[in-house]
């Protein structure tokens, strides 16, 4: 029975709080475990980094020029989907291949919009939203910050 007792447990409290430990000890945003069925997702540095986010007026202005088709007045409508981590921006899975999304392709929650690299590690983001895609608001392999604008969507399509 000891030798049961001594099982490391993925989901176990104590297991957990030194996972986000770890985390901030290393600066980490994000981390995903799987043991057996049973999958857990730590994410840190959502709340507090969000003030950063009161800045995306230099983003939009680049952006405008590819969004005058709809309508500007619009804008209250219309959904933006944030950076959930600091990372590099990639529009494309690879240099070889097609954007994930482009202006006027629809998406759906579960629509892959593109990647952020965080740590060397690759994560694909996903829309979270139903709509059309009004405007890209970041060049491809640009620093991101937590919070920050990617992508405007228009819910009504």
């Amino acid at each position: 029975m000891a030798a049961k007792d001594k099982t490391p447990d993925v989901f176990a409290m104590d297991r957990i709080l030194e996972l986000i430990d770890l985390m901030k000890e290393h600066d980490l945003c994000e981390i995903d475990l799987k043991q057996d069925d049973e999958q857990i997702r730590l994410v840190r540095g959502g709340q507090p980094v969000l003030p950063v986010a009161a800045a995306p007026a230099p983003a939009a202005p680049a952006a405008a020029p590819a969004a005058t088709d709809s309508a500007p007045a619009a804008d209250d409508n219309l959904i933006t989907i944030n950076s959930p981590m600091v990372g590099t921006f990639y529009s494309r899975p690879n240099p070889d291949s097609d954007s994930f999304v482009q202006i006027g392709d629809v998406v759906n929650n579960d629509t892959t919009v593109c990647i952020i690299e965080a740590m060397k590690v690759f994560n694909e983001i996903q829309a979270e939203v139903k709509g059309k895609i009004v405007a890209i608001l970041v060049d491809d392999e640009e620093p991101v910050d937590v919070g920050k604008p990617l992508f405007k969507v228009d819910p009504s399509m």
